[in-house]
């Protein structure tokens, strides 16, 4: 891999692979941890099909949790706690 390549993102290869989706009911969460000084902030997004579009609502939280895995966690747990609340309403 080149320099360039190396300071620029090129990974020489095919595209990076996104969260895999949890699914929760007809919801799909897609946790996506941010990096923040002292950890991962909760951060994630909920989709949902409805006919011909899908639906999404972005979730970002204020706390910070040092481990990447426990964020993933805690962040698919919140992301379950709102849908059980709201519902569709969420969109």
């Amino acid at each position: 891999m080149s320099l360039l390549s190396k300071l620029f993102g090129g990974s020489g290869g095919g595209e990076a692979k996104g969260p895999e989706p949890v699914t929760h009911g007809d919801f799909r969460i897609f946790a996506e941890p941010a990096k923040e000084p002292g950890g991962y902030r909760i951060n994630g997004r909920i989709e949902k099909d409805f006919d011909d579009e899908t639906k999404v609502h972005h979730l970002i939280r204020a706390d910070v949790i040092a481990s990447l895995d426990d964020c993933v966690e805690a962040t698919v747990n919140k992301c379950r706690q709102i849908i059980d609340q709201q519902g569709d309403r969420i969109f």
